[in-house]
């Protein structure tokens, strides 16, 4: 009777380690993406200001301009990490179209008050980077503990599912750009 007990009690610390596990990788989790959902308001709060200095300068380029201010609006209403990845990568295309239109205006690039928010924006997309990363090794970690044995038997149970990891869809995103010197 005494070794039927022990098991059975050793099974119960087990499920109670294991949920406590997944709570805690869960948490991680929601704790990593809120910092990449802060970088990301962040940088679309200085997406208008960044527009706005561009229209100075390049009014007739309305069009450009316009695109940027929408694909940051269909970012910020984004609900689900696949969305607002998605969003994230086509707003990343809109700021470099952004920046290619700038090149044409010498003007705008010797003003002080752009160069500063191309360099704050800089600056952010490195912090999303990290944010993003961060983010994808709680997913990661969370993702391998809920589908591993034996816990993959408790999370089927208890309601715990596989999270996404915050991609970019462009494959243009993942190449290495080409640098040639002419």
């Amino acid at each position: 009777m005494i070794p039927l007990l022990v098991v059975i009690a050793a099974a119960g610390l087990l499920v109670i380690v294991l949920y406590n596990r997944f709570v805690r990788l869960r948490n991680v989790v929601d704790e990593s993406w809120s910092g990449i959902d802060v970088q990301l308001e962040r940088r679309g709060d200085l997406i208008p200001n960044l527009v706005e200095t561009v229209k100075g300068y390049a009014a007739h380029e309305k069009s450009t301009l316009e695109g940027v201010v929408a694909l940051r609006d269909r970012a910020h209403a984004a609900t689900t990490v696949a969305e607002r990845s998605q969003a994230e990568s086509a707003l990343g295309l809109g700021l470099a179209r952004l920046f290619a239109l700038a090149e044409a205006y010498p003007d705008l690039k010797a003003d002080a008050g752009y160069r500063q928010l191309q360099t704050q924006l800089g600056e952010l997309e490195e912090q999303i980077q990290l944010a993003r990363r961060l983010y994808n090794g709680a997913v990661r970690d969370y993702n391998t503990a809920i589908q591993s044995f034996p816990g993959n038997f408790l999370a089927g149970m208890t309601g715990f599912g596989t999270r996404q990891f915050f991609e970019l869809d462009d494959p243009a995103h993942r190449t290495v750009p080409k640098v040639q010197f002419t």
